[in-house]
């Protein structure tokens, strides 16, 4: 027979089962799910299908993976060279690598400038939390489109910064900003600051200031405190905020073809032009596939650290 303290617990593993098992619980559970396979695994799923086929004249402009022969048999055709072709051509590595190199200065950037901003949101008084955050948010009421334009009409030669600085007598001529990498950094900085702001103030937000008192009754300076309390207990944020701007601009097209011009070479750009211009898609939705992969490691990456982070 067994024990009444055993009994109690199968009696608590049975009411546990059964309320994970209640059809509501399994249907909440169920609509995430469900959207993500609709509106990422079924995409991904066709994107995948056209990166193993073969470019073709007609529509669509890609072959059939699954063939009738003649003999009434099933013929499976799976094209491997579109993803040979990215290793071996330098025009993709070249791409992917750049695109890897800006997203990550930008990233850098974001970080020193959003760290600071998250931070001081977070040390005024609770009156002026929200319309800062509110002026973090704004630029969002506009069009990225309409922003990324009103870039071009403030870095072009007769602009809005050459003009100001020759009418003030510091410079003779006009600045060459526009369709450059400065322009490039700029912009993307501009677009995706928020999002590295936001995951820093609502991970600031929750920090206790008392670990700081501490820190400070222990003898340690501001400073010192800053990067063994603030920084340390910041770093979900840091990550965080991180992945939001660098998934992003890895694969952005907008920002370098408005404001890189026609010699910035990125994976997004390259992607357009397969697509549109070269009309070869499979070989655009092999690029796609190798950029979504090279995406998911980081973003595994954070979720195995978040995971450690809680069970500590």
């Amino acid at each position: 027979m067994p024990s009444p303290s055993l009994n109690k617990v199968l009696q608590r593993a049975r009411r546990g089962l059964r309320q994970h098992l209640t059809p509501g619980r399994g249907a909440v559970a169920s609509l995430p799910l469900l959207w993500l396979g609709l509106f990422f695994g079924l995409p991904f799923l066709i994107i995948a299908r056209i990166s193993l086929s073969e470019v073709v004249i007609g529509l669509p402009p890609y072959s059939a993976l699954v063939d009738l022969a003649e003999s009434g048999m099933l013929q499976v055709r799976l094209n491997f060279a579109n993803f040979l072709l990215l290793w071996e051509d330098n025009l993709y590595l070249d791409a992917f690598a750049n695109s890897v190199h800006v997203a990550s200065v930008s990233t850098l950037i974001c970080l020193l400038i959003g760290y600071p901003m998250a931070l001081g949101i977070t040390r005024v008084r609770e009156s002026l939390r929200v319309p800062l955050l509110m002026l973090v948010i704004l630029p969002f009421w506009t069009s990225f489109l309409i922003r990324v334009y009103a870039w071009i009409g403030i870095l072009k030669g007769n602009g809005l910064i050459s003009n100001v600085l020759m009418s003030l007598g510091l410079i003779d001529e006009p600045l060459h900003l526009l369709h450059t990498e400065f322009a490039v950094y700029l912009g993307i900085v501009y677009a995706y600051l928020p999002f590295m702001v936001l995951p820093l103030y609502a991970t600031l937000s929750r920090m206790d200031n008392a670990l700081l008192e501490a820190a400070a009754d222990l003898g340690c300076r501001p400073l010192c405190a800053f990067w063994r309390v603030t920084v340390p207990l910041s770093l979900p944020g840091i990550i965080a905020g991180s992945l939001l701007v660098f998934v992003p601009a890895v694969g952005e097209f907008v920002i370098p073809d408005l404001l890189g011009g026609p010699d910035t070479l990125m994976i997004g750009k390259v992607l357009w032009t397969e697509f549109f211009n070269n009309r070869d898609w499979p070989v655009a939705a092999s690029v796609a596939v190798a950029l979504l992969a090279l995406l998911v490691a980081p973003v595994l990456l954070f979720e195995r650290f978040r995971e450690r982070g809680q069970s500590e």
